[in-house]
């Protein structure tokens, strides 16, 4: 069973709240962008010549914080679920922003992909799902942040690094972590240890 029905999840937000980064269920414009902020420094420094899969892209709100770094990749492609922020994410970015499941649908191959609070409301087996397909599509890594904290929760998903590094040494990856940036929530950058991709179904 899901955790959430992700789809009236956000819609409700976005209804209550607006365009902004508490419609897209940020705590603040604060606290998304400290997160984004950490997601960059896993990044490679020069993007210019890669392309980016913003997995559950939202709003388009990581598309303009890179603008604003002068950070932008070669390529930039959003992903969501959610039909109203697939349609706004449109609008605000001018680029490509497709409707599609990460759990199912398959995914386009990109250089690196990199997720920012879409995860939160998945279940822990949705969760290894969704961090398994979108690092098997990636030629170079997947970048994400999850919650941290006991999985004891009807609405959030909560997971501890330690659980992603055995998660690594499935998926062969080499595994970064930040933590202590914000309180109850870690990064992490899962890279391929040989390059590797393609669309997965």
């Amino acid at each position: 069973m899901p955790r959430v029905d992700t789809d009236t999840f956000y819609r409700n937000a976005l209804a209550r709240y607006g365009h902004n980064a508490q419609g897209a269920h940020w705590e603040s414009v604060r606290s998304q962008q400290v997160r984004f902020g950490v997601l960059r420094r896993l990044l490679p420094a020069d993007l210019s010549t890669l392309t980016l899969v913003d997995m559950g892209c939202g709003l388009g709100d990581l598309f303009e914080y890179l603008t604003i770094l002068g950070a932008c990749p070669g390529e930039y492609l959003g992903i969501d679920v959610v039909e109203p922020m697939v349609e706004i994410a449109r609008r605000r970015t001018g680029r490509e922003i497709l409707l599609l499941d990460a759990l199912r649908d398959p995914l386009p191959e990109a250089d690196y992909y990199l997720c920012s609070g879409a995860m939160n409301t998945l279940t822990r087996e949705e969760t290894g799902c969704f961090i398994e397909r979108c690092f098997a599509a990636s030629r170079e890594g997947f970048v994400f942040n999850l919650l941290r904290g006991a999985d004891d929760c009807h609405t959030f998903n909560y997971w501890e690094p330690e659980e992603i590094e055995a998660l690594a040494l499935v998926l062969e990856a080499d595994c970064t972590i930040e933590t202590d940036y914000l309180y109850q929530d870690f990064s992490v950058a899962l890279r391929h240890r040989v390059a590797g991709g393609g669309e997965i179904g």
